[in-house]
């Protein structure tokens, strides 16, 4: 069972093709937005650690094969790849990425190029296909990409990260959680997405963002 991010890179569990690790060296070498208040090294990691546990919720089901598994992550590592940081249009972020994977792509990928592309634009949001449409590998790298809210540091991620980049206060951040966790079991799309965020996942968060907006008042008055 892994239990870290080496583990996956490295492909210990032999669950997908090959490994990733000429791939993680030139995101942590090459990346220029790692340090990004929220599209961040983290972010990205975080995305590939929920895509991994989506394989292993899939594995041995015939579901996904090694081989869609290995896009997976690969589109999950480079998806916000240079990221400016920035409230802007998401076409022009994915394009960034789409670039760098190209530039940096293995050979061993070439002949599923396309399918690694297309994995990455599945997470332009707003959201321009439904997830109904979409393939297995597409919902799942969609539903990882949305599950930044459940991680242990997603007040530092989320309220003081992603409005950093909007310009946006924490306060304001913060008003705006209540009506995307309503919306997000709507949003959630594969079965693996909903065993993982459940309503009580969902009702819990709302619960704890209730609660901080609360104390956020007393501590004004």
């Amino acid at each position: 069972m892994v239990k870290n991010l080496p583990d996956i890179i490295e492909n210990v569990d032999n669950f997908y093709e090959g490994n990733l690790k000429k791939y993680y060296s030139i995101v942590v070498n090459e990346a220029q937005n790692l340090e990004n208040p929220y599209h961040n090294y983290r972010h990205m990691m975080h995305v590939v650690w929920l895509c991994y546990q989506a394989c292993q919720f899939y594995y041995g089901t015939l579901a996904l094969s090694r081989r869609e598994m290995r896009n997976l992550l690969i589109a999950a590592l480079f998806h916000d790849f240079d990221h400016p940081g920035i409230m802007g249009n998401d076409d022009l972020n994915i394009e960034r990425a789409v670039r760098a994977f190209k530039k940096y792509i293995i050979e061993e990928d070439f002949v599923d190029q396309q399918n690694i592309i297309s994995l990455m634009w599945a997470t332009e949001y707003p959201y321009k296909t439904n997830s109904a449409e979409l393939s297995l590998p597409h919902q799942i790298i969609r539903d990882a990409d949305m599950g930044q809210c459940f991680a242990d540091a997603w007040i530092q991620q989320v309220l003081f990260g992603l409005g950093a980049e909007w310009e946006k206060n924490h306060s304001e951040i913060l008003e705006a959680q209540v009506p995307f966790l309503n919306n997000l079991k709507f949003l959630i799309a594969t079965q693996w997405g909903k065993k993982t965020f459940t309503q009580q996942v969902i009702d819990d968060k709302i619960s704890e963002v209730n609660r901080l907006k609360e104390l956020a008042k007393k501590a004004r008055q």
